[in-house]
């Protein structure tokens, strides 16, 4: 693989740990927070993929829209963490988990306002500061909007551009809220600041009724997923392409194809050539 990675999940890594030549991941990525402080077995597990692969990270606790102060000593962890194993790419949600000190397990919808805008890009400022890098933010599935004073696309330009961070594009999530919501997902990605798109998440959904489909990570990438992807990548730079799958895992075989698929339309987009060892 040249552009494609994979998330990297204890219910698979040592099927992960196993793969080389045309099989292998250009890198893997993780959670931080899932592997932080960990010792023994999986603390070698961490140092042995860590010396396979370049890694990438996908947070999930910074909470950048709470209106909770910021964790500086969850932050410090994840520098220190970042910097012990060379991570290039240290991505989060445009979202938030914490509210009034509880953590909620899940990523909820900021509020697409102008004070928002302003509370997180202060935030992100001071979080990259403190890593010294940017930080790249995912567009995230949502199911209801929330005090909504302007569209969702202006509301991330306006955050990127003001704050300075990158956008992890995740096509997946446009093509859930597109249907979902009853918009164009093509005209959504072309109203982003695509210059400033660093990662690229891809993914399977759930369809749970006629009108409703649900970001779930458990299921194979849909054919019209490809199609926006194929449709997106050419107005992009070359940037990483991550397969997310976090549960319902198919055998490695069915998991390669997917990923195969998507670095050939990434190399036919970027005009590379594929090499096979």
């Amino acid at each position: 693989m040249q552009n494609v990675g994979l998330g990297f999940r204890k219910d698979i890594y040592k099927d992960i740990l196993k793969l080389e030549d045309e099989n292998r991941p250009a890198f893997v990525e993780l959670a931080p927070e899932n592997w932080i402080d960990l010792g023994g077995f999986w603390g070698g597990v961490m140092r042995e993929v860590a010396e396979k692969f370049p890694i990438t990270t996908h947070g999930l606790s910074l909470s950048i829209g709470s209106p909770d102060p910021l964790n500086w000593e969850f932050i410090k962890k994840i520098k220190s963490f970042l910097k012990t194993y060379n991570v290039q790419v240290y991505s989060e949600h445009l979202s938030y988990s914490h509210a009034q000190n509880a953590h909620l397990f899940d990523l909820l919808p900021i509020p697409f306002r102008e004070d928002a805008v302003k509370h997180i890009v202060q935030r992100i400022k001071e979080v990259q500061d403190y890593l010294e890098m940017p930080i790249a933010l995912e567009n995230v599935s949502y199911y209801t909007p929330v005090a909504a004073e302007m569209d969702e696309a202006t509301f991330i330009r306006s955050i990127v551009e003001e704050s300075g961070c990158n956008l992890l594009l995740d096509v997946n999530n446009v093509y859930v809220n597109a249907f979902n919501h009853n918009y164009d997902a093509t005209a959504f990605i072309d109203a982003l600041p695509l210059d400033k798109v660093a990662y690229v998440h891809m993914a399977g959904h759930t369809q749970v009724s006629e009108d409703t489909i649900i970001d779930t990570h458990g299921e194979a990438i849909i054919d019209k997923v490809f199609e926006l992807y194929t449709a997106t990548l050419p107005k992009l730079k070359e940037v990483p392409v991550l397969l997310e799958r976090d549960f319902n895992f198919p055998e490695m075989t069915e998991i390669l194809t997917e990923m195969q698929t998507l670095d050939t339309i990434a190399q036919k987009a970027w005009k590379k050539t594929l090499h096979h060892a």
